[in-house]
């Protein structure tokens, strides 16, 4: 695990490198071999001048190997706890060696990486955009649990370690990570990592850690000094605020572990934040988050076939068709990862604004953006994206318009969102190199793509499209070409329920708040606006249309919006919210008396319960008709592709970890249905899945 190398000036160099695994993680093999390098250290500490920590993968440090916490189970809090205070006693015997040791961050440190990087006095990273830094815990649903809250509130105090490092859960670029301060030197090329390390090696020969000269105390004061009164009182609030009210169990005990651990002496805290980590580990939130963040996206990609004989694809130029706001977010997500990218729609002067504001944003090194007329569009392009918000007969035309002229094996994309892509594929010129690609938005900020398969795909083209997601830095997962797909279903369920409880008068406030306190990122009302409500409209046409359903909430409330209201969202500066530039400054009070909400004080809870289950009922139905091919696909683009609470795990198992179970599910469908309405009748065959008679009632 550890290759030991010695330099002519007594610099060991240790590079890790476990031989069985893609990344060095905290592993049996780590722990064994840790203890044993330190040991020999130690013997020979005399002609030890200094210790150099790199790796040998592309990556630093991968941190905790989450399997086997995995396999422990939800009754091995005591067990996880000696785990971690065991590593602690190494990390503090490599920074208390009485030598410099530095960190040579040849790659990512994040997590375990990181902290085992904090336990050096000295961490240089090389400058790749790739070689991110921190403590992302917070977005596992756990928290760091090697000592990274214990040392960081030592070096920054506790207010910035909480706020700037350990809540949110920040990957660090390394030009930030020095700003922040979790890097001391930033080098140019990886060959420089080492140098620079023994030249600061030979400079400070006895270095200590801030926490271990003698009089230290906490940066800004520890709790019970007079000048950390205010922000002991602050906190909580400050807490509730970023949550916005939500159960968020990870950042009460990061909060709770800082505290505490300011409190006592070092070995103390780190003791508090063992037992605070493996009681997080072992919660059913943080399983389910880590579940659905870790190992089914793993799953997903170990599930994924690719012809024999595909060799692997990668863009060098595109054509995106659209000259909306999703398509110019889409072209200059391209052109940032270096594929030179056309942009071209049915108005040639929207498609060159596009193209002219991308270019301004772009920074060294983007791909070229230019714009061209949709007739005369340059043939040799690798992949082709449409991305037209109108409906099906404009996508068409422009479609055919654009792709007339392609060479033969062009990658063809479409970003549509609910209409099924074999009503597109017939107008282009080979169909089986068409595929569905939808792009969530913000597009530069959202990893997850959601790839449609129609019954004329190639296999070929699939594989295509999943490398060029990748190649612009997104996870795909693939879905079934029905009506609405998999996401928009799930979307559309949750601002259909929505907006059923508002046309029945509930209060819009409430209706924020209980989203809101069950995690959901954004409040439906907000998001409604933030998509447009002819957008809404649209997507609502297509998916009620092809599956013949009564009018939905969304036609009905958003047609009363913009007809009575003339209120179309956020684009248009009013819809639910009122906005001033662009931002919102708060609900419309009008609502109240539009849709006659002065009544009484609803139940969160059951609002709550509604918008949760309501969607886990559209997946499980979009299950049943694999729309969805796997449950792992279903969870994972339920979280990452239209915000379901990421401490459920996903739709799925929400329904399955339910009260009762799935039988539990099923039962609380039926009685909602019965209040509610038909939308929540359980399809006869998930019924039929929970192996026993459920009674009405």
């Amino acid at each position: 695990m550890f290759d030991w190398n010695r330099t002519a000036d007594g610099v060991v160099v240790l590079t890790m490198n476990d031989v069985d695994n893609p990344a060095n993680t905290v592993n049996d093999r780590f722990r064994h071999d840790f203890s044993t390098v330190l040991d020999r250290i130690e013997a020979e500490r005399d002609t030890v001048a200094g210790v150099v920590l790199t790796s040998g993968k592309s990556t630093f440090f991968a941190g905790a190997d989450l399997s086997e916490f995995a396999a422990l189970g939800p009754d091995a809090i005591a067990e996880v706890a000696a785990m971690l205070d065991t590593l602690k006693v190494h990390l503090r015997r490599l920074e208390t060696l009485g030598r410099p040791v530095v960190a040579a961050l040849n790659g990512a440190a994040l997590g375990g990486g990181y902290e085992l990087a904090l336990a050096c006095h000295y961490r240089i990273v090389v400058d790749d955009p790739t070689a991110l830094v921190g403590l992302p815990e917070s977005k596992l649903g756990v928290l760091p649990g090697a000592g990274g809250t214990v040392r960081t509130v030592r070096m920054f105090g506790m207010q910035k370690a909480l706020e700037e490092i350990l809540l949110p859960g920040t990957r660090f670029t390394p030009s930030e990570a020095l700003a922040v301060g979790l890097v001391d030197e930033v080098v140019d090329e990886p060959d420089e990592l080492i140098v620079a390390a023994a030249r600061w090696i030979a400079a400070h020969p006895e270095p200590k850690q801030p926490w271990d000269e003698p009089g230290a105390r906490i940066p800004g004061g520890a709790p019970g000094e007079p000048r950390t009164t205010r922000l002991l009182t602050m906190l909580p609030a400050r807490l509730i605020a970023r949550t916005r009210g939500a159960s968020d169990a990870a950042a009460e005990a990061i909060l709770a572990t800082v505290v505490e651990g300011a409190r006592v002496d070092f070995a103390t805290a780190q003791t508090i934040e063992s037992r605070h980590c493996a009681a997080l580990i072992a919660s059913p939130a943080s399983s389910n988050i880590i579940a659905v963040t870790f190992f089914e996206p793993r799953e997903i990609r170990r599930a994924t076939r690719r012809p024999a004989e595909f060799q692997g694809f990668r863009a060098r130029s595109a054509l995106v068709i659209g000259s909306n706001s999703v398509a110019a977010e889409i072209a200059r997500a391209c052109a940032a990862v270096g594929i030179d990218t056309t942009i071209t729609s049915a108005d040639f002067g929207a498609a060159d604004s596009v193209a002219v504001a991308a270019r301004a944003q772009l920074g060294r090194g983007s791909g070229q953006v230019r714009a061209c007329d949709i007739d005369n569009c340059a043939h040799e392009v690798d992949v082709v994206i449409e991305s037209v918000f109108d409906d099906a007969k404009e996508r068409r035309r422009q479609l055919a318009s654009a792709c007339s002229r392609l060479q033969s094996g062009t990658l063809i994309l479409s970003n549509s969102s609910a209409l099924p892509i074999s009503e597109l594929a017939d107008v282009v010129p080979e169909p089986e190199n068409m595929v569905g690609m939808h792009f969530f938005t913000p597009v530069d900020r959202m990893t997850l793509l959601e790839v449609i398969e129609s019954d004329r795909t190639s296999a070929e083209a699939l594989a295509k499209a999943i490398d060029f997601g990748g190649q612009l830095g997104k996870r795909s997962v693939v879905m079934g070409d029905r009506p609405g797909f998999f996401t928009t279903r799930i979307l559309h369920a949750y601002l259909d329920e929505a907006l059923t409880m508002l046309a029945a008068g509930t209060p819009a406030p409430s209706i924020e708040r209980a989203a809101q306190h069950a995690g959901y990122p954004i409040g439906p009302l907000a998001l409604a606006d933030q998509l447009s409500f002819s957008v809404l409209a649209r997507i609502d046409g297509e998916m009620t249309n092809s599956t013949s359903a009564s009018p939905s909430a969304i036609a009905t409330t958003l047609g009363r919006m913009n007809a009575e209201f003339h209120r179309t969202g956020r684009a248009g500066g009013r819809g639910f919210y009122e906005y001033e530039q662009g931002s919102r400054t708060g609900l419309w009070p009008g609502l109240a008396q539009a849709f006659d909400t002065d009544r009484e004080i609803p139940d969160l809870p059951e609002l709550q319960d509604r918008l949760l289950v309501r969607q886990a009922l559209a997946a499980l139905q979009a299950r049943e008709e694999l729309v969805a091919r796997s449950d792992a696909e279903a969870n994972v683009a339920s979280v990452f592709g239209v915000g379901f609470p990421s401490w459920t795990g996903g739709c799925l198992r929400f329904a399955d970890q339910y009260a009762g179970g799935l039988p539990g599910f099923v039962q609380r469908c039926r009685l909602l249905a019965e209040a509610q309405g038909d939308r929540f009748t359980p399809s006869a065959s998930l019924v039929e899945r929970t192996g026993r008679h459920l009674v009405r009632g």
